[in-house]
């Protein structure tokens, strides 16, 4: 996949997230670790320097990455189907917000220079970044949330009690070597799961009982870094430029307090 200049139109009318100022959207075709053939959307908006990456599952959870370059700041949004033979409501949100650290995205500026090729075929990662396991120690109060990322609120206002966070994101986005965030403004923003941690959601039988939750997202394609290659300019000095991206693979095993076992149908 070449990167070059293009202007495309955003075709997700009923996207979870209002993003203004479009600039540029893919659709890439994905064969997941089932062999079932996933359709992700990826969206780069310049003007908020953020990313959107989207796709549904067979099963039907619909995943949102949405990256935010300014707040060093990665959001994961999941749209959970209810089973309603089992009491649960149509659907169910949960969003984890994370810190988002270098090579994890190209940037919205490179993305936004990429061509669509060949929308019809599957796409396979160059690099599997294997599984990273989080567990996410604090809940996040939306309705503060903005000081982490002003797009959190609007983009988890279904998950008023099940967005999660991470104390070590809180204390690496206060660092000097980051944006430098007050700590405790930070901190305003969230509270902490109730210690000590409770027994695994997958073992425990009682459905309203508090337990820990565990949710596994993959997502099976990605711009994960860019590529350079060698020539010269007119006058035959050596130079580097851009001429390609890296595409990775990467799972995240999110592991989070929920108050009962109904909130974590999927986890037996």
């Amino acid at each position: 996949m070449k990167l070059r200049d293009i202007c495309c139109m955003n075709q997700f009318r009923n996207f979870p997230y209002n993003l203004k100022n479009c600039e540029c959207q893919l659709v890439i075709n994905v064969k997941n670790q089932g062999g079932d053939i996933v359709q992700e959307s990826i969206i780069s908006n310049i003007t908020d320097d953020t990313i959107t990456l989207e796709f549904q599952r067979p099963e039907g959870t619909l995943i949102t990455q949405f990256v935010d370059f300014k707040s060093e700041v990665q959001i994961f949004r999941v749209l959970v189907l209810g089973e309603e033979e089992r009491g649960q409501s149509q659907y169910q949100v949960l969003c984890f917000v994370t810190q988002l650290t270098k090579n994890d995205f190209i940037s919205a500026d490179a993305m936004s220079k990429l061509r669509q090729r060949n929308p019809g075929a599957v796409r396979q990662p160059e690099e599997d970044r294997g599984r990273e396991h989080l567990e996410m120690d604090l809940s996040v109060e939306l309705n503060k949330s903005s000081v982490i990322s002003p797009h959190l609120p609007a983009l988890c206002e279904e998950a008023t009690h099940s967005a999660y966070a991470r104390e070590v994101d809180l204390r690496s986005w206060a660092s000097p070597k980051a944006l430098s965030r007050d700590i405790v403004t930070l901190t305003s923003a969230v509270k902490r799961s109730p210690p000590p941690k409770p027994v695994r959601c997958n073992e425990n039988s009682n459905l309203w009982q508090p337990c820990q939750c565990r949710l596994e997202i993959c997502v099976g394609w990605y711009p994960c870094g860019l590529k350079y290659c060698r020539g010269k300019d007119s006058s035959g000095k050596a130079i580097s430029y851009r001429c390609g991206i890296k595409t990775c693979r990467k799972c995240r095993a999110f592991e989070f307090f929920v108050q009962q076992k109904q909130q974590c149908l999927w986890d037996e």
